[in-house]
């Protein structure tokens, strides 16, 4: 499948869930959760596009998402120094 089909369909439904949202707590937990996991997906994305020119890749996985959505930019950047510094 396509990835810009995939991003589309992912931005959609954080689009839904941003605007509709959800009336239950938890369930607005969870969707909470899944948008910053989604927006973590779309930063590493972007991070891996712009960082072929550098030779930077992170992998896209439920882990380095949820790092990257969750702990935001600080949470891309230790993960960038973990690739360039330990890893690699």
């Amino acid at each position: 499948m396509d990835p810009i089909i995939v991003f589309s369909i992912l931005g959609g439904l954080v689009l839904i869930l941003l605007f509709v949202g959800a009336p239950i707590k938890p369930i607005q937990w969870i969707g909470q959760l899944f948008v910053k996991i989604i927006i973590g997906a779309l930063l590493l994305f972007f991070v891996n596009a712009f960082g072929t020119s550098i030779d930077l890749h992170i992998p896209i996985n439920l882990i380095t998402s949820s790092i990257s959505g969750i702990l935001g930019i600080p949470g891309l950047a230790a993960l960038i120094v973990i690739k360039t510094f330990i890893i690699a």
